[in-house]
């Protein structure tokens, strides 16, 4: 019997059918981009509801949660492109060096192709659609695998995608770890990659293969270093919503909290009452509330409660949470004290709702302490003291750094947004995304007939060597 699966055209006679269109679309006019993002807006605007029911199945995000860090980024990211596509597109005149006179230069943005994006689970949603926002407003041809994790929402994009492009411009295909595989094994233009530094490996491996470009989306362990001149109270507030939103499965999720040892007690306070204040104001239990989300599968749900179980074995200290509750995949939002270095939540990143808090007495240790680890893909330092924050961001290195607030960078249009190192390369989001996308061409014009390098070719008599002895010494 023929199953459905063998109807469906292979990775390998998609990416062929692409090749074509990638080559038509190098001719694409800003407006030919920005017809297909109003397609892609007003369908996510017209199945908000379908959205919201898909992510409730895969994760049990609340509805505004959804509009807040699902919807409204890609929404957003669109509207920014509509707004600046034709700016970015336009060609970029260089300025003219002296021993280049008579000559003209700019860049020129065309598209790299054709684009493999492969994206994770955790914001299934959102970091799906959005570099297929930068892969369209840059002119590329795209495959989109998205995570079979978050199924429901896989489905979804798929579903909006077959009804607003033909598989031959952007197609999804869905299937476990087996397909990512074939695909990596094409020679794309260009690759984005959303996910683990481990499987990020193995794509830039694959990607050197054909020399294909990469953007790599990574984690790691992103720092939180609360100063001493820190507002305790503001800084509980933030770090609470940015470590527990998403239950905690969030790459750019504060990972684990330096402070001050004598402001340890008050401000793990501070944090307990922020928790009890979001998500259980009316004192029936966090687990009741309907805006804390839930572990992704029981595999992720494992996972936490060993770590967990790690940590408590090894001396630490359960300040509020370390309830699970495996049939329905809650796990508490938990906050560790008396953390050691031989503690999985100290090497690993938790990507999950622990939240382990270290003290320092020195700022110099804490600093020493973050440049130890891997570089992350953020760092958030929370403090009144603009000589500390401006030798944090000096002294330390992160793909971004946020000062008095945490995650909120992800949102802001204008800022690059990437890693460095292990937690990325490359950087997304505005311009940054379209750049990511395109190859900056760079065009000299030069007049005809004669001009500056007539003097310089041969024969390399005196006259041809004074000259060139001269563009030497002063150019």
């Amino acid at each position: 019997m023929i199953q459905l699966s063998d109807l469906r055209p292979s990775p390998l006679q998609l990416f062929e059918e692409q090749w074509a269109t990638s080559i038509a679309w190098r001719k694409s006019t800003a407006q030919d981009r920005k017809e297909r993002l109003k397609k892609m807006l007003q369908w996510i605007q017209e199945h908000h509801d379908q959205i919201c029911t898909a992510l409730w199945e895969d994760l049990r995000k609340p509805a505004p949660e959804v509009d807040l860090n699902e919807i409204f980024p890609v929404t957003s990211e669109i509207k920014h492109c509509l707004k600046n596509l034709d700016n970015w597109m336009r060609p970029k005149p260089l300025p003219t060096p002296l021993p280049m006179l008579g000559t003209s230069a700019f860049i020129h943005f065309e598209p790299k192709g054709r684009a493999l994006l492969i994206s994770p689970w955790n914001f299934p949603f959102n970091l799906a659609l959005g570099p297929l926002v930068s892969a369209i407003a840059a002119g590329c041809t795209a495959i989109l695998k998205p995570s079979e994790y978050a199924a429901h929402t896989s489905l979804l994009i798929q579903e909006m995608v077959s009804e607003l492009f033909s598989p031959h411009e952007i197609t999804v295909c869905l299937g476990e770890k087996e397909l990512a595989s074939s695909l990596l094994n094409l020679p794309f233009d260009h690759i984005f990659f959303t996910g683990s530094p481990e499987v990020g490996k193995i794509v830039m491996k694959a990607a050197a293969q054909h020399l294909s470009s990469v953007t790599l989306e990574l984690g790691g362990k992103s720092p939180v270093l609360i100063d001493a001149s820190a507002n305790l109270t503001d800084a509980a507030q933030k770090i609470v919503w940015g470590k527990f939103v998403n239950c905690g499965q969030t790459c750019i999720a504060p990972d684990f909290i330096l402070v001050p040892e004598n402001k340890k007690e008050a401000f793990i306070a501070e944090m307990k009452i922020n928790l009890v204040k979001y998500y259980d104001e009316e004192g029936k239990g966090i687990d009741k509330s309907h805006d804390y989300a839930r572990i992704i599968n029981e595999r992720h749900f494992q996972r936490m409660m060993e770590m967990l179980e790690d940590a408590t074995a090894k001396g630490a200290q359960v300040e509020i949470g370390g309830n699970g509750e495996k049939s329905t995949r809650y796990l508490s939002p938990t906050i560790l004290s008396e953390i050691s270095s031989e503690m999985k939540v100290f090497q690993e990143e938790i990507f999950g709702p622990l939240l382990p808090v270290l003290t320092y007495n020195v700022l110099s240790d804490a600093i020493a302490l973050i440049n130890s680890q891997p570089k992350p893909l953020a760092l958030y330092y929370f403090g009144q003291d603009q000589g500390n924050a401006k030798r944090i961001m000096v002294e330390t290195s992160a793909g971004n750094m946020v000062i008095n607030d945490c995650v909120l960078h992800f949102l802001h249009n204008e800022m690059p947004f990437g890693g460095v190192n292990t937690s990325g390369i490359g950087k997304a989001h505005g311009k940054y995304g379209f750049l990511s996308f395109s190859n900056e061409k760079g065009v000299l014009k030069q007049r005809v007939g004669f001009n500056n390098v007539s003097l310089l070719r041969p024969p390399y008599g005196l006259r041809v060597k004074k000259l060139i002895a001269t563009m030497m010494k002063w150019f």
